[in-house]
C-alpha cells in the first residue's frame, strides 16, 4: 500500500480512532495524547499491513492493542470522566444519545468495552472472538450480559 492510500485510508477511517479514544481516554489532553499514538503506531507499522484483513479491521486491532498497551504500561484507573471529544462530537440531540450510551459502556471493564464496541460496529462473533481469543459462544454470552448491563445503566443516567 502507497503512502498516499494510506493516508486516504487512514482518513476515511478516523471515525474509529475518534470513537475508541473517547471510550478509553480520561480527559481531552489525554484523548489527545491517546489519538496521536494511535496515528504514529499506524504510521509506523503500515509497512507491514499485507492487506489479508479489511483496512478497518486492522485499525480497529492496532487501536486496541495500543490502547492497551498503555494502560497496562501506566496502570490507569478505569474511565469515569464524561468530557467530550468537541472536535468530533456535537450538542444535537442524536449525540446526546450517543452521548449517553458512551457514558454507559466506558464504565464497563476494559474486556467488555472492546466486545461491545467491535459488536456495535458490526463485527460478527467469530471475528470478536477470534480477536479476544475466545470462542464464538462465549462472545454471544458476554454480549447478552453486556446489553442486560447497559440496559440498567442507561435508565440511571
Amino acid at each position: 500500500m502507497s503512502e498516499k492510500e494510506f493516508l486516504s485510508q487512514l482518513k476515511e477511517h478516523q471515525n474509529i480512532i475518534y470513537k475508541l479514544v473517547h471510550l478509553y481516554a480520561n480527559t481531552e489532553e489525554d484523548k489527545k495524547d491517546l489519538y496521536q499514538e494511535i496515528l504514529f503506531q499506524a504510521w509506523k507499522t503500515y509497512p507491514a499491513f499485507r492487506g489479508e484483513a479489511k483496512f478497518s479491521t486492522w485499525l480497529y486491532r492496532l487501536c486496541l492493542n495500543t490502547i492497551f498497551t498503555i494502560q497496562r504500561k501506566t496502570n490507569r484507573v478505569e474511565y469515569t470522566d464524561t468530557a467530550q471529544f468537541e472536535e468530533v462530537y456535537s450538542t444535537t440531540p442524536a449525540i446526546d444519545e450517543a452521548e449517553r450510551l458512551y457514558r454507559a459502556i466506558r464504565t464497563l471493564p476494559e474486556t467488555e468495552r472492546a466486545i461491545i464496541s467491535l459488536h456495535l460496529d458490526g463485527y460478527d462473533n467469530k471475528e470478536v472472538g477470534e480477536w479476544m481469543g475466545i470462542t464464538a459462544n462465549l462472545v454471544g454470552v458476554k454480549l447478552h450480559r453486556i446489553k442486560q448491563q447497559l440496559a440498567t445503566l442507561l435508565k440511571n443516567i
